[in-house]
């Protein structure tokens, strides 16, 4: 709340202002001070440097709300979900034609593959002038500045290790741009990782652990520090980390929030729920995106359009509309305030909403097998006010998937969806939309702390304890145990998928993983494969679109669980196809060719990758921009 108020702040002073630059008098065009707007006069105290850190907290707050959010392109090309608004060609179905460095990619219709790269960049840029800026200002001790510098160092981090899973090698910032840059190059992902975990531990150290919602907390530095623990190989000290994390933040095991109360609830309903992630009693969450219902000018999070079926879609056996969302519903055949207005943007795969559901998860309460906390088509009603004045037989009875629909709407409006995790009630719907309201959301939690340490276990060979990590998680939701023999990659990453829908980057965690194996050369037992750093993405050629097992784990793992891609599903617009090399997306022609005196190289396999040049290594002191 600290931040909104600063913000809230500066309009309303701005506003003020407005009525006294309209009288234009001669005294306006005087020299004056610098403006509060200014660098100079903003960073000059602990709460300019607070207004900085809440533009970076906004970035983040953006992927995950809004129409179209960024974060459904990270779901989307991956095993869970893919793009199911089948009404038009879009570049998350055949990436191999829409994918591309000159597309469109930062677009709520389409793709927001560029959003990742420009608002990374833009996160960087306001954590830059903290760092640069840092012993410009007195502070009251030595531990206020380096918790601020942490904060600052871990903004940077968390953006920086998306660009190096999302785009590979790319530009690196550390420093205060003042003045325009066109000469920008690739630096080395590895390298940047390296400098990144320096940073992070300096963090670690420093920055508080009980701090507001919404702000960076030491747990939150932490748990960012066992990813980048993992990528580089640390297994020891990500399993310290984890230890001391969830030391100070054991799971949610009982029910603590007003759902209590609620037929049809569990324990998932009250970790999910809007309650749970603003109460202070909550010690799982690590790190929160902050929001809160009808406050005005914040964004709704549009959660329950993006992610629900198209409902409306659904007719009778006899062709007729059966789902409609009037307000003339009766109660008891309700669909708007519980469900939400679908458009099936995000369309969950078999895999998610099949496969990863065995035998040892049927009390699970996060699973297809628990009724209140997924749901399906079939279990709403033909609710269409019309169907009960002609006195249809469907009224009131059971959707049932018509055996003419199209497959464009098969696609987007027949799957099931985990309910639990969904839910955003609007209470004043927009355009009566019921969309989805403002809702909190967690960026880390102490569950996948857990899985970090289960997987760094399943680095080190250590079936029987990363077992014993992933079964914290699985007995708290009722899952059954696993032995060590069940452990292997595909364990912990249905794992992942059982427990962070919607909350993980899952296209860059799989990527993650892929340039661990590439790295360290270890066998993939679950293919029987090794993998190399030297084709990661193939062996290039625009337009070739490679698709071969066993050049990268993504592609292999991606191609295996989503039906989408290994079956070659096609509609009336496209047909569902991915190639190794988007493993990492495409950097955006616009940035190339902007930067006329510098070379930013392009991915292989995307046109303009044979322009590239080797990439720079991050110096170990010093930065890379001259100050």
């Amino acid at each position: 709340m600290k931040y909104n108020k600063i913000f809230i702040i500066i309009f309303a002073v701005s506003v003020l202002l407005l009525p006294s630059l309209n009288s234009c008098k001669d005294s306006w065009l005087e020299p004056k001070p610098l403006s509060f707007y200014t660098p100079e006069n903003t960073y000059v105290d602990v709460k300019g440097f607070e207004a900085a850190l809440a533009a970076c907290e906004k970035v983040m707050y953006d992927e995950y709300n809004g129409d179209g959010c960024a974060i459904l392109t990270e779901m989307i090309q991956s095993d869970i979900c893919v793009e199911g608004t089948t009404d038009k060609a879009g570049p998350q179905m055949d990436m191999d034609k829409s994918l591309l460095p000159d597309a469109l990619l930062n677009h709520t219709n389409y793709t927001r593959v560029g959003w990742y790269w420009t608002n990374a960049y833009k996160a960087i840029k306001y954590a830059n002038i903290i760092i640069a800026r840092i012993n410009d200002v007195t502070f009251s001790s030595d531990a206020e500045k380096n918790a601020i510098l942490g904060q600052a160092y871990f903004h940077r981090a968390y953006w920086y290790y998306k660009l190096v899973h999302q785009f590979g090698n790319v530009p690196y910032l550390d420093w205060e741009l003042t003045n325009p840059k066109t000469d920008f190059y690739t630096y080395d992902r590895w390298s940047i990782l390296e400098h990144l975990k320096k940073d992070i531990e300096f963090a670690n150290e420093w920055v508080k652990d009980n701090v507001d919602r919404g702000r960076v907390s030491k747990s939150a530095c932490g748990t960012l520090l066992m990813k980048l623990c993992l990528c580089l190989g640390s297994y020891d000290q990500a399993i310290e980390i984890g230890k001391s994390i969830v030391s100070m933040h054991p799971l949610m095991t009982n029910r603590f929030t007003s759902n209590m109360t609620k037929a049809h609830t569990n324990l998932m309903h009250d970790l999910h729920s809007v309650e749970a992630k603003l109460n202070m009693s909550n010690t799982e969450g690590l790190m929160y995106i902050v929001a809160y219902p009808n406050m005005a000018g914040s964004i709704k999070s549009y959660l329950m359009r993006n992610t629900v079926p198209r409902l409306i879609g659904v007719t009778t056996p006899d062709g007729l509309t059966g789902v409609a969302y009037s307000k003339d519903v009766e109660p008891q055949y309700e669909i708007n305030t519980l469900y939400g207005r679908g458009i099936g943007r995000a369309r969950c795969t078999n895999y998610y909403q099949y496969t990863i559901w065995t035998d040892k998860e049927k009390g699970d309460m996060r699973g297809v097998y628990n009724r209140d906390s997924w749901k399906s088509p079939s279990d709403l009603y033909y609710n269409n006010p019309d169907l009960k004045k002609k006195g249809n037989k469907y009224y009131g009875t059971h959707l049932v998937k018509n055996p003419a629909m199209s497959v464009e709407d098969s696609i987007r409006s027949w799957y099931q969806w985990p309910h639990y995790k969904l839910l955003a009630s609007d209470p004043i719907p927009e355009d009566d939309g019921w969309w989805g309201g403002e809702v909190p959301m967690y960026i880390y939690r102490s569950a996948e702390v857990y899985l970090l340490m289960g997987e760094a276990y399943y680095w080190k060979d250590q079936p029987a304890q990363a077992a014993e990590m992933l079964n914290v998680v699985r007995q708290r939701a009722g899952a059954s145990p696993l032995t060590s023999s069940d452990v292997n990659i595909g364990a912990i990453l249905d794992e992942r998928a059982r427990e962070l829908y919607y909350e993980e980057n899952r296209h860059s965690e799989i990527t993650r993983i892929a340039f661990i194996y590439a790295k360290t050369g270890k066998t993939c037992e679950y293919f029987g494969r090794t993998y190399s750093l030297n084709n990661i993405s193939g062996s290039g050629g625009a337009g070739s679109n490679i698709k071969q097992s066993g050049i990268n784990f993504w592609y292999d793992w991606v191609t295996a669980k989503s039906n989408f891609y290994n079956k070659g599903v096609t509609h009336r617009w496209a047909t569902y196809a991915i190639s190794v090399h988007h493993i990492l997306w495409p950097i955006p022609a616009s940035a190339i060719n902007a930067n006329t005196n510098g070379v930013i190289n392009q991915n292989i396999g995307y046109p303009g990758a044979e322009n590239n040049l080797t990439p720079l290594i991050v110096p170990s002191e010093g930065t890379v921009i001259e100050k």
